[in-house]
């Protein structure tokens, strides 16, 4: 993962999916700051693995990437 706020990770790869910044509210979705504590807290090679969704798209954060797929 970049250094970059694990929000800003999440919303990039949220865009990248084509999901514009009016259609969710991650603020009321997901406490970022205590996601990126837990996933800061772990190592690179930790399983940790948090998963959330937003519509029709998976959240899917480890302490190295963060993934969206979509869902049917």
């Amino acid at each position: 993962m970049s250094d970059r706020p694990l929000l800003l990770e999440i919303i990039t790869a949220l865009e990248e999916q084509g999901l514009d910044r009016d259609e969710y509210q991650l603020q009321r979705m997901i406490d970022a700051e205590a996601l990126e504590r837990l996933v800061d807290s772990t190592g690179p090679q930790t399983d940790l693995e948090v998963r959330f969704s937003i519509g029709e798209r998976r959240v899917i954060v480890t302490p190295s990437d963060v993934a969206v797929i979509k869902v049917s």
